[in-house]
């Protein structure tokens, strides 16, 4: 099955995105990778790569053994190649390294590759053709993604083996999704009016050396989970409210004396979305002193995941406009490195699979006290008014836990693995790819944990609003949760009813995560409060 398509009706019209190696944003990786944005490369990005290729075509005149050009590959760097085979070398490069394993990445992870690949080389030090990154930006706009294997990457020469997989079709070799249906890369270029490349000396060597796997991973993780840690905040409020938690730990006095910007954002939005909440103000005199941690401390908690994403941002926003290639061609030289180590890549990867794993965690235990009378503050057994016969979120929380577990396992940092490869030549590689496609699992069940959460909060509070009944055990008329609260539970409401009886929890649960993930929750609060940081 292919997952997930670019829908047609959310393609973003209007002008291009311009590209020349060293303004691209991650918010426009983004716009391309899912939204369907067509790219072109600038004036100045063609003649940074014209002046790069007429480098290599003087030196390959000359004879000079040139890594990847004139000799072999790895370990093979010493034997020299014949001119006359230059094509058949960047060629067999290709076919050979195209060794990946497994399920194929997404499509908009497959768009973002090839986007950050022709940015890449725009930059100009990779000595390719025009032609070659022309036929990347023509793949985008006309929707020919190669078929991608996930494994395989050890994330040092680069992403070789996903890369050399995605290179293939360029050639017309390998497999490729066009209009919904696999097929054989050749016959995806000819069905959208393409044509095939003819790769020339470096070209090859150029187009699967380079970290854009695991710069293309950790963009599209941390764009989403710069909303999730906002939803987060929120859910984590409507809990609060729900178990007649107290605003007062969020006070901004606590905040300024140890003043971590992400503990302060995530305190100003908790403030945000309590305030004016008559819940709150039912209880401000109630004997409790202070809430559990996993209220309490929500902002030193969710403000240090916030850092970890801030520091994620700092370097994805230097990949994403680096070159990455080896060689690396300059005016007057070719300079050999190791620009295409994923290392800096892979360790914020890790760190933001740690940092949203916390996120679960913490949320879990919320959870947990919903759903818990020993802890919910007068709220039902499991969220339920029949308790016995029906069963109520019980096993919801179950999920939850199965959920923050596996992250647990996840979340072992891959970066500190190294084998070594090409007969000890490459002896230490990142693991960085693997270190990508394991925080994005996480991400995918930390929304899902948020979900959980969504819902038994919700269910939290018909029960707090419909009694009216404060910590003291006094009865009011309906209280009314923060604005910010109620424009969430609304939501929830609007799409999910009230759980009176049992029924199939996975449905509502699909729900729940649908409304999070399309950004209509953030969007439905954002329009009560204003914009949360």
């Amino acid at each position: 099955m292919l997952t997930p398509q670019i829908n047609k009706s959310d393609v973003l019209s209007g002008e291009p995105l311009l590209i020349d190696g060293n303004s691209l944003r991650l918010e426009d990786i983004e716009q391309v990778a899912c939204r369907g944005r067509t790219v072109e490369l600038t004036g100045g990005a063609l003649c940074q790569i014209r002046a790069s290729r007429k480098v290599i075509e003087d030196l390959v005149l000359t004879g000079q053994p040139i890594y990847g050009v004139t000799t072999g590959f790895g370990k093979f760097k010493d034997i020299a190649i014949k001119p006359a085979d230059c094509r058949q070398l960047q060629r067999n490069l290709l076919v050979s390294h195209a060794s990946g394993v497994g399920a194929p990445f997404d499509i908009p992870v497959v768009r973002a590759i090839l986007l950050l690949r022709a940015n890449a080389l725009a930059k100009g030090f990779s000595g390719v053709r025009p032609d070659v990154v022309n036929l990347l930006l023509a793949c985008l706009e006309k929707g020919v993604h190669p078929r991608v294997p996930e494994q395989g990457s050890l994330g040092a020469s680069g992403d070789l083996a996903p890369l050399a997989h995605l290179a293939l079709v360029l050639i017309g070799e390998g497999e490729a999704e066009f209009q919904g249906k696999w097929m054989p890369g050749s016959e995806a270029l000819r069905l959208s009016g393409l044509s095939p490349v003819v790769l020339e000396a470096k070209e090859g060597l150029a187009l699967t050396n380079g970290t854009q796997v695991m710069a293309s991973l950790g963009t599209l993780i941390l764009l989403e989970a710069e909303r999730l840690v906002k939803v987060a905040d929120v859910v984590g409020a409507m809990s609060l409210e729900a178990q007649l938690g107290s605003e007062r730990a969020f006070i901004d006095k606590i905040h300024a004396i140890r003043p971590h910007p992400g503990q302060i954002v995530s305190a100003a939005n908790l403030r945000a979305l309590l305030k004016g909440s008559a819940i709150v103000a039912s209880h401000a005199g109630c004997p409790m002193v202070q809430d559990a941690y996993s209220l309490r401390c929500m902002p030193q908690v969710h403000g240090a995941s916030r850092q970890a994403l801030r520091h994620a941002r700092e370097v994805l926003e230097i990949e994403v406009n680096s070159a990455t290639d080896n060689p690396l061609v300059f005016e007057d030289a070719i300079f050999y490195g190791g620009n295409f180590h994923g290392q800096p890549l892979a360790l914020v990867l890790d760190y933001l699979a740690i940092a949203l794993s916390e996120l679960a965690n913490i949320s879990e235990r919320r959870c947990e006290r919903l759903v818990n009378p020993a802890l919910s503050n007068g709220l039902p057994a499991f969220l339920t008014s029949v308790g016995g016969l029906n069963s109520g979120f019980m096993i919801a929380q179950y999920t939850a836990a199965a959920l923050v577990s596996e992250n647990k396992s996840l979340a072992h940092p891959a970066s500190v693995d190294s084998i070594p490869t090409s007969a000890n030549q490459e002896d230490h590689v990142s693991m960085g790819a693997i270190a990508g496609r394991k925080a994005r699992m996480i991400l995918h069940n930390l929304r899902r944990v948020l979900s959980i959460e969504f819902l038994l909060a919700a269910q939290g509070l018909d029960f707090r609003m419909c009694s009216g009944t404060t910590c003291g055990g006094d009865r009011h008329e309906t209280l009314l949760p923060g604005p910010g609260v109620l424009a969430a539970h609304k939501l929830a409401r609007k799409h999910i009813r009230h759980l009176d009886e049992d029924r199939e929890l996975h449905k509502d649960i699909a729900e729940a995560e649908k409304l999070i993930q399309s950004g209509e929750l953030l969007s439905a609060v954002e329009s009560a409060v204003g914009p949360l940081s």
